[in-house]
């Protein structure tokens, strides 16, 4: 039976989570649980929206697969030690690690992407650099060894599509796919900033300023996640330069 755990916290993207979930609860012999702290209901960050975790950390040890998805609340919950702790000791076992969205920086404040190539949301991808991550952000999925990170949130049903393939192989991937209906052809082709237009990305980057800003309150969370990052480097140098 293969364990997939998908974390879950207050203020999380639901399509971040939801959109693999669709994808890998399909496949053969597979549990998948909902994990925070303890079991119960957990708010999407719309305020609106309810799901429910299944299952604590102490309960799920050791995840074939662990997927992190992203958030306006990322920052904050990137500086929950009890969590982190548990991605660690997790990873240690997994056969994949993987992220979506801004949940690359859950996994990189945990210190699992260290030396590695990461992409996350656009505007988090900057940040990957301060945890000593290599931040990729023309890459919709990334792998660097058994970790694999997605780009913004509908990036996850992409990520999920390709974790189908290496579990289950690549037929019931597409019978996966065809049951979906998932052939994306959006109308607009603006869903990169490569593409979309110096008015849509300054309009994006104001509408996700305000909502991490105003609803969720999470520059405090933000800057402190950054400065302790940062300070680690700076002591890490430091203490090479020690021992040499």
């Amino acid at each position: 039976m293969t364990q997939i755990a998908i974390v879950l916290y207050p203020g999380f993207t639901a399509l971040d989570f939801i959109g693999p979930y669709e994808v890998l609860r399909n496949l053969p012999d597979t549990e998948v649980r909902f994990l925070w702290h303890e079991p119960g209901p957990i708010t999407a960050d719309s305020g609106v929206l309810v799901v429910g975790a299944t299952h604590s950390f102490d309960e799920t040890p050791s995840p074939d697969v662990l997927l992190v998805p992203g958030g306006a609340t990322s920052t904050e919950h990137a500086r929950d030690e009890k969590l982190l702790a548990w991605v660690r000791a997790a990873d240690a076992t997994t056969t994949w690690t993987t992220s979506v969205c801004t949940g690359s920086l859950i996994l990189a404040a945990a210190g699992v992407l260290d030396g590695k190539r990461a992409t996350s949301h656009w505007m988090a991808v900057p940040l990957l650099r301060t945890f000593g991550v290599t931040p990729v952000g023309d890459e919709r999925v990334v792998r660097d060894g058994k970790v694999v990170t997605a780009a913004g949130v509908s990036a996850g049903i992409d990520l999920a599509m390709w974790l189908a393939a290496q579990l289950a192989g690549e037929a019931h991937a597409k019978v996966t796919q065809l049951i979906l209906e998932y052939d994306p052809q959006p109308p607009f082709d603006s869903g990169h900033v490569s593409k979309a237009s110096t008015a849509t990305k300054a309009a994006a980057t104001a509408a996700l300023g305000k909502d991490t800003l105003v609803t969720h309150r999470q520059l405090g969370p933000s800057a402190l996640l950054l400065w302790n990052a940062a300070l680690r480097a700076v002591r890490s140098r430091g203490r090479r330069a020690e021992t040499a």
